[in-house]
């Protein structure tokens, strides 16, 4: 199927790896003109460097932490007018509520909550003014079900989709979307920070405990980052501009709840 994207700007944060990568894949083979961002200058270049060789699309890399304003002076200023617009950054530490710090909470709220609004609020009006706009936040699947020891990102995450739950229904109007795609359990560097603490407390390897995740979900395994890539792509799709403000799971089926 045809997204109806071809051409469009997309501005995709996180894009070095993991699920920001699956996103610029996805999109970049629908033709969109990427600019893609990210805090490492070997990996974000590398990344460039194959999806244009991949898709034949034009892809500027930015190197640069999304989370700084002189990050987010610097993505803009690549892509000033994005009509499509990925937002994700690294996730917080996992740990004790007892033992997190203030520094700690300002720190996973500049990044998962203040960050996005931010690009939000840089982009929306001309999105609005042209009459075609896809924002998607990659939030995760603790707003559904919080993990207890991801208090950081629970917190954080959460506050992110509220705000976007009132904005968005002011924008739909003009063919603005703003939408939460909420990953569960993914094949990423991510997922092996996060339960590298519990293999040490267990005494077992990191692939263990993975594996052992994996073997919990519905779908008997992982999800991909391509996988996750394609969603967010039909999100960003003409065809999706009846969907807003809406948290979308891609989680194998994990969350348990009937809502």
């Amino acid at each position: 199927m045809d997204l109806g994207i071809k051409g469009k700007a997309a501005l995709v944060c996180g894009a070095s790896k993991g699920l920001g990568r699956g996103c610029a894949d996805s999109l970049a083979r629908e033709g969109c003109r990427l600019t893609i961002v990210a805090r490492d200058r070997q990996q974000i270049e590398q990344a460039a460097e194959e999806i244009r060789a991949a898709t034949g699309a034009t892809v500027i890399a930015v190197t640069a932490d999304i989370t700084t304003p002189e990050g987010r002076t610097a993505a803009l200023a690549a892509c000033p007018n994005p009509d499509i617009l990925i937002n994700n950054a690294g996730g917080p530490p996992p740990g004790n509520f007892r033992d997190l710090t203030r520094e700690q909470w300002l720190a996973a709220l500049n990044a998962n909550m203040l960050t996005p609004i931010d690009l939000i609020q840089a982009t929306i009006d001309g999105m609005i003014a042209r009459k075609f706009g896809r924002i998607v936040n990659i939030t995760s699947s603790t707003v559904k079900a919080p993990i207890e020891f991801l208090g950081l990102s629970n917190g954080a995450r959460a506050g992110l989709t509220g705000f976007v739950a009132g904005v968005a229904r002011t924008v739909a109007k003009h063919n603005v979307t703003i939408n939460g795609l909420l990953p569960g359990t993914f094949n990423t560097d991510r997922i092996r920070s996060v339960l590298k603490g519990a293999a040490a407390q267990r005494g077992v390897g990191v692939d263990d405990i993975v594996n052992e995740r994996a073997l919990s979900i519905p779908a008997g395994r992982m999800g991909e980052p391509g996988e996750f890539g394609e969603a967010c792509a039909f999100l960003c799709s003409a065809q999706a501009g009846f969907i807003t403000g809406q948290n979308i799971l891609i989680d194998g089926g994990a969350y348990p709840g009937t809502l």
